[in-house]
């Protein structure tokens, strides 16, 4: 042996014994780090919780399988909050103090949202949340951050579009009928409506909110078509929206514009039940497979998400909520890769002054915790041919019509329910 003594040739051997014999124990695996969330998996929420929460599943299986976030595995932990606000504030609690959860996000909609706000506030927790409108005027906290497109002044911002197409139309509209629900996003949105209508110049001629649990939406309206206004805006929830456009067809009801606030259109439920009702009906959207949306990413998420949808009982477009269910946990991801922690105070900072790459497009955060810049579409139901789902993947059955810089085609007027 060459450069060393035969009593150190022993020494390395025996090390070398020793090293085989008794290995190296593997250091223990660091817990996972835990996402906490209340979620609408029963109830009149229930079709836009169950997509959200796919879509949060397959965020983080795909973390999981690159191995995790600061070395960490990712868990979800929720609960199903039953689509009722009085089930929140407790499920918020437990996951914060009983589960000791690292972080937490929203449920899906407005009104779960706002129940849990309290306790999030009260913990001092980053708080992204899932189509929660306006609700940051009222609680003005600094980790809050919302995932719809409302832009900072979000309560007029969901019917601006609707006020835009039509003054554009000739002759100019000059009457409004306002509906909603007796709730929380719809009061909102019919706030927002109002202002709208004094901005643009249209006078409502009707104006009233029916309770959430109404079913006979033909009383609703055949008191709008005896006001026989020009525009129809509602402000709706799903059950809600279906059954008004039902009961227009069943009144018989006629309108330059029908629709704008309604909740519940942009499910595959809804559109194969409504199916040619549909036609010439406007809604807002957030996300359509019209050409000018073609985001990097978003087609490989819903091949990701459409191979699993039937299977765990989901809607099968996805072409709502996934998206931004998505882009929500990506936000979240860069986030914690960048500030290299989880700390909740140092994520609410950097995400207030970042930028983000998301399946959705670019996105970044006003100080109220809104899209810096508003992207809420209005889009037009066109060509509606029987009740097949397939055709709503295509273009040209959801045509954007506002914004100008997305519009994919023209507004057919007039709405009329008085044939199919």
């Amino acid at each position: 042996m060459s450069g060393i003594t035969r009593r150190e040739s022993t020494a390395l051997i025996g090390s070398a014994l020793l090293s085989s014999t008794f290995p190296v124990l593997a250091q223990p695996a660091q817990p996972p780090i835990k996402i906490g969330f209340s979620m609408a998996l029963s109830g009149g929420l229930a079709g836009g919780g169950k997509a959200a929460l796919l879509t949060y599943q397959i965020w983080a299986e795909e973390m999981n399988a690159k191995g995790g976030l600061l070395g960490r595995k990712v868990e979800l932990v929720y609960y199903d909050d039953q689509s009722s606000p009085a089930t929140v504030p407790a499920i918020y609690s437990k996951l914060l103090d009983i589960d000791k959860v690292d972080l937490v996000i929203s449920g899906y909609a407005t009104v779960p949202t706002a129940a849990a706000m309290p306790t999030v506030i009260q913990h001092k927790k980053l708080f992204l949340s899932l189509f929660a409108l306006a609700l940051n005027d009222q609680f003005k906290y600094d980790r809050y951050f919302q995932l719809q497109p409302n832009g900072p002044v979000a309560k007029t911002e969901i019917s601006r579009g609707f006020y835009e197409v039509a003054a554009a139309m000739t002759p100019k509209p000059t009457t409004i009928a306002l509906t909603g629900a007796d709730a929380e996003y719809s009061q909102l949105a019919l706030e927002g409506a109002r202002e709208n209508a004094k901005k643009y110049g249209i006078k409502i001629v009707y104006d009233r909110t029916y309770p959430s649990n109404t079913v006979d939406f033909a009383s609703i309206m055949r008191p709008i078509k005896a006001a026989s206004p020009d525009l129809i805006y509602l402000a709706s929830y799903p059950p809600d929206s279906a059954g008004l456009v039902r009961a227009a067809y069943d009144v018989g009801v006629t309108a330059k514009l029908f629709g704008g606030g309604t909740i519940g259109l942009q499910f595959a439920t809804f559109k194969t039940q409504l199916n040619t009702m549909l036609n010439n009906v406007v809604s807002y959207d957030l996300y359509v497979p019209e050409p000018t949306m073609n985001f990097p990413g978003i087609e490989k998420l819903l091949g990701l998400y459409r191979d699993r949808a039937k299977a765990a009982g989901v809607d099968p477009l996805g072409i709502y909520i996934p998206p931004f269910a998505y882009a929500e946990m990506q936000i979240l991801e860069q986030a914690i890769k960048a500030v290299g922690t989880l700390d909740d105070g140092k994520l609410a900072e950097y995400i207030h002054k970042q930028t983000f790459k998301t399946v959705v497009g670019d996105i970044s955060f006003s100080p109220e915790g809104e899209w810096a810049k508003p992207r809420i579409l209005l889009v037009q139901y066109q060509n509606i041919v029987g009740a097949d789902v397939e055709q709503f993947k295509q273009a040209g059955k959801q045509v954007i019509i506002y914004p100008p810089e997305l519009k994919s085609g023209t507004v057919k007027t007039p709405f009329d329910a008085t044939h199919r």
